[in-house]
């Protein structure tokens, strides 16, 4: 049975059950549901490694499951906070739990290889969490999981191409440049370039308070300019991703 799709929800159960006889790798999408600024949809954080696990699976052969849509909660300094209308954020237990029962219902179905893509920077230690517990629950199965954020795959040489006047790192680069691009190159019909910011970085100390400063964040929402984003800096960025996270998922899932 030729498996028509890569996307998980598109599949028939017989698809899917014929596909899990060649081993595949499952890629798993995490993100948050999440204001982005004035100019890009709320569902940046999982359309993006929604799109970015989509490219490699076709690369590896593989699967990709429906992304978890909300993580753990924006906090100021890194997302913009609570204070925009539409962000809506998990507990940090309630994430673990949710990954520790997705993956434990992969293993259920057969599944020995995840890939856990994640795309909002506020989730990782819970998702970590999630997956050590689901391997607590299935030991004994083979299964194998791999955690990643996306932007850590960034070399040096990308940052220069693509942050000209310096990358002020991932913290700051919430709905700006690095979001904007990749948005521009995977998703352009959902770009509103008339309305893409230009405002300074914000300026916030280094610890967080309750209840939030909302005076720290920029009103656009973007927590530095985005005035330099282009498609095609997104494209040169996707194509480093599908070169090196392909290689990374081969090395680590299917040699």
């Amino acid at each position: 049975m030729n498996q028509p799709t890569v996307m998980m929800a598109e599949l028939t159960w017989p698809e899917f059950a014929a596909s899990l006889e060649r081993d595949p790798v499952v890629f798993l999408p995490t993100g948050m549901l999440e204001q982005h600024g004035p100019h890009l949809p709320m569902g940046v954080d999982h359309l993006l490694p929604t799109a970015i696990a989509a490219m490699i699976a076709r690369d590896v052969d593989g699967i990709v499951a429906p992304p978890l849509n909300y993580g753990y909660k924006s906090m100021p300094r890194t997302g913009g906070g609570p204070g925009f209308p539409g962000s809506t954020g998990l507990d940090g237990a309630t994430l673990s739990a949710t990954v520790r029962d997705v993956i434990r219902e992969f293993a259920r179905h057969g599944v020995r290889r995840v890939c856990v893509i994640d795309g909002h920077f506020e989730n990782l230690w819970f998702i970590n969490e999630g997956i050590d517990l689901a391997m607590r629950d299935v030991g004994g199965t083979g299964l194998q999981v791999m955690c990643l954020q996306h932007w850590d795959f960034l070399t040096q040489e990308t940052l220069e191409d693509v942050f000209t006047e310096g990358y002020p790192g991932i913290e700051l680069e919430h709905a700006a440049v690095l979001e904007t691009s990749l948005m521009m190159h995977f998703y352009p019909a959902l770009v509103h370039l008339d309305r893409i910011p230009d405002n300074a970085p914000m300026e916030a100390p280094p610890y967080d308070i309750w209840p939030a400063r909302t005076a720290w964040v920029p009103d656009s929402g973007a927590l530095t300019s985005a005035a330099q984003a282009s498609a095609e800096k997104g494209a040169l960025m996707a194509a480093q991703y599908r070169r090196d996270m392909t290689a990374a998922v081969r090395r680590e899932l299917l040699s």
